[in-house]
């Protein structure tokens, strides 16, 4: 069977690749084990040389890296392009730091000496998904083998190049050839993987649903997850804030990738007495935005990765549309080939909505009214999802302050876009999933935590 990769631009043939039988993965998995039993017994500075390595290759080609990504989901060449480096630098964080993250912590007790120890779990397995097919893959690779663990990646049908790609670039760095191995196989063999005795642990980012059948199935079998999943992510706009700078970092936010990321801003929540202004600042950025080839420098917005995916959003905005929400920007199906959907506003979204409750994965934005503080946070708070959120106030305490202790989601930031950093933990709550990647805690998620006594 064949995966046909599919340009999102004019829906063009840009490659077939063939899948993987199902004896082939077997046999990927047994050499991943075995690979594991020696790669556990490295050493930093070795696991270290090799993931400086790997950053290096993929900062020398990021240019044909980034064309591949752009190629398969459509991603702008320049985002793509960031991407790539950005890997690099999770590559370079954990190789710096992966020794420190993971030594031994002494405890007092009764004992002579009792210390914590981190050690590599196994094989884990990793199931993700198409809008970052770099980025996502490597905030899991690059704290994962540096833990001295071996991985299996189930990449999305639709980009199996840049799966095969990163299994390029950690062996062509010198990784032992089966620590990391993209699988092409079908998505209906995953619930038979996670069901092997040599997966020890699995994480997934992904859609609620998804997510929900990895866990259910790793639950069967007691196994380690960690889900990144959905997001409606708000954005508070107070009546103090910087109008200019609020509106300016909100259209960034909700048109980064195409909309389509998890952590995108999706809904918009402002206070009554500066409601207008910034609707029309903000209309006015998204507006602006140039929607294009994506392979032109001067675009900031490609197609979405899917036409399927783009019929989806395209319902949800009539949908919203007919509860009560107002169109005032974009909304229409371009007559173009592709999966093209324009820079989107909907104002007037209330609960109930469409647009408020789901999650809107692309190019539209939500804007939500509210009478003051005290209701934005309630209306923030009010959804299935939390995995990030931002505030926008002149006053830094009082943003300090909503961000820390009201605002219910795994990310929250303060005049400013929600963003992912390696030395920041990333995750969510709720329906968002749960656990944490990036930072020490997102390394220490795939290790066993061992107590250590000597009497």
């Amino acid at each position: 069977m064949s995966l046909k990769v599919m340009n999102p631009a004019d829906g063009s043939l840009v490659r077939t690749y063939e899948q993987m039988s199902k004896e082939e993965m077997w046999d990927v998995l047994d050499r991943s084990q075995k690979t594991w039993l020696e790669w556990r017994r490295t050493s930093f500075s070795e696991r270290s040389r090799l993931m400086k390595k790997a950053a290096d290759l993929l900062r020398d080609r990021s240019q044909s890296y980034a064309k591949m990504m752009t190629l398969e989901m459509g991603k702008t060449l320049k985002s793509a392009v960031a991407e790539v480096e950005k890997c690099a630098w999770v590559c370079d964080y954990y190789a710096d730091n992966a020794e420190k993250f993971l030594s031994e912590e002494p405890v007092e007790s009764d004992a002579s000496e009792s210390f914590i120890t981190y050690n590599p779990l196994g094989v884990v397995l990793a199931v993700m998904p198409w809008n970052f097919p770099f980025w996502q893959v490597f905030r899991f690779a690059a704290p994962a083998l540096m833990a001295g663990n071996t991985g299996l990646l189930k990449h999305a049908s639709n980009v199996p190049g840049s799966a095969l790609a990163i299994e390029e670039v950690f062996r062509d760095a010198g990784f032992p050839p089966d620590a990391f191995r993209s699988l092409l196989v079908k998505t209906s063999w995953v619930d038979e993987l996670l069901g092997h005795e040599h997966i020890k642990a699995a994480t997934l980012t992904g859609s609620g649903p998804a997510g929900s059948a990895v866990a259910s199935r790793a639950g069967e079998m007691l196994k380690k997850t960690v889900l990144e999943l959905g997001g409606s992510d708000p954005y508070i706009v107070l009546e103090d804030a910087d109008l200019d700078a609020a509106a300016s970092t909100c259209v960034t936010s909700r048109l980064i990738n195409g909309g389509q990321s998890c952590i995108a801003a999706k809904r918009f929540i402002v206070v009554e007495s500066v409601l207008d202004p910034f609707t029309e600042k903000f209309v006015g950025g998204m507006k602006a935005a140039k929607m294009g080839d994506p392979m032109d420098e001067e675009s900031t917005l490609g197609p979405m990765a899917r036409e399927d995916l783009r019929d989806e959003l395209h319902e949800q905005v009539r949908k919203s549309v007919k509860q009560g929400a107002k169109c005032v920007l974009g909304g229409e199906i371009p007559d173009r080939k592709g999966a093209w959907y324009p820079p989107t506003v909907l104002t007037g979204v209330k609960p109930g909505m469409a647009a408020f409750d789901e999650e809107l994965f692309g190019p539209v934005a939500a804007i939500i009214p509210a009478r003051d503080e005290k209701e934005a946070v309630e209306l923030a708070n009010n959804s299935v999802f939390g995995l990030g959120a931002a505030v926008f106030t002149g006053d830094a305490a009082r943003g300090r302050r909503i961000a820390a202790e009201e605002l219910e989601a795994g990310s929250c930031f303060v005049n400013e876009l929600v963003k992912s950093d390696p030395r920041l933990p990333f995750g969510g709550i709720k329906t968002s999933g749960y656990g944490r990647e990036l930072s020490y805690l997102g390394i220490r998620e795939f290790t066993n935590i061992k107590t250590v006594y000597v009497a």
